[in-house]
């Protein structure tokens, strides 16, 4: 635990350091809010749904601040962090190669460990228009979201969802599916959203949940807007073959790393997050051999 803390008090001196911070809310705050330092936002438009805390454990998502899932997801947050500040960007894209890997899973929790430190506010956009997820995790319903803006125009202050208790955390659902997203993603007018949601605060991180990259284009056309990619893989599951294809379709642009998800071997290669130059190679080698034996 003090190795963790000290990793966390490393980052955020690194942050100030670098004269940035990587924070920010998406919602209009409150007249009366003098700073998105405060813990306790209050929003003027955003809709506040429960948060059901039982449903979300069932579910896998972090409802505590200290358990050992927790203290995993706050190393990833560091490491995240210290790769977004390094080129002061603020939008990250998570993706997969294939269906299962968690990808949705790990991009909620994720959200949610960097909206429950001090410096941070965060905006989850469910930009997998096909197959929206992230509202039936939270267990709301919507009746417009993210495909709404795009063919309808819909104002972005209607779609927004604060889950009551972590208020520097707004989820954008994707809203109904639709058959063109690929096309969606890659408009002008989806470009001219990332630029609104990244510059509105000067302090913002915005994390985009995408389809699996071997499913459909969707990925591939959405992928440039995005500062960078943080891929998730699945022990046992992602095989060798799909991993280097993913990442020979992701060439030309900023990928910080992976995470391997449901990992159980106490192999220190496997077990827990990396995001370290090269172990891309190791993993590739590692899910070639386990999925051979299988």
């Amino acid at each position: 635990m003090e190795r963790i803390k000290q990793a966390l008090e490393l980052a955020r001196q690194e942050r100030i350091k670098n004269g940035g911070k990587v924070t920010g809310s998406i919602a209009k705050p409150a007249e009366n809010q003098q700073s998105v330092e405060d813990q306790n936002i209050q929003y003027t438009s955003t809709r506040t749904v429960p948060l059901p805390v039982n449903e979300l454990r069932e579910k896998r998502i972090i409802t505590e601040q200290q358990n050992n899932i927790s203290d995993a997801y706050r190393i990833l947050r560091t490491q995240v962090l210290q790769r977004l500040n390094e080129k002061n960007w603020n939008t990250l894209a998570i993706t997969s190669p294939g269906n299962g890997a968690g990808k949705s899973l790990t991009a909620i929790n994720l959200a949610m460990s960097l909206a429950r430190e001090v410096d941070n506010t965060v905006l989850l956009v469910d930009a997998n228009l096909r197959s929206p997820k992230l509202d039936k995790y939270f267990d709301f319903h919507c009746d417009y979201g993210l495909s709404d803006y795009l063919l309808q125009d819909k104002a972005l202050d209607e779609m927004l969802v604060n889950p009551k208790g972590i208020s520097r955390f707004v989820v954008l659902p994707a809203g109904r599916a639709i058959t063109n997203s690929s096309e969606m993603l890659s408009s002008p007018k989806m470009q001219r959203l990332v630029e609104e949601v990244k510059h509105r605060y000067p302090s913002r991180i915005v994390i985009f949940d995408l389809p699996p990259l071997l499913e459909s284009s969707d990925t591939l056309a959405f992928i440039p807007n995005a500062d960078a990619t943080l891929v998730i893989i699945e022990e046992g599951k992602t095989q060798a073959n799909e991993l280097k294809q993913a990442f020979e379709l992701l060439q030309g642009n900023e990928v910080i790393g992976t995470v391997l998800n449901k990992a159980y071997t106490t192999d220190r290669d496997y077990a827990g997050l990396d995001l370290s130059p090269g172990w891309i190679s190791k993993i590739i080698s590692k899910i070639g051999k386990r999925a051979a034996s299988v």
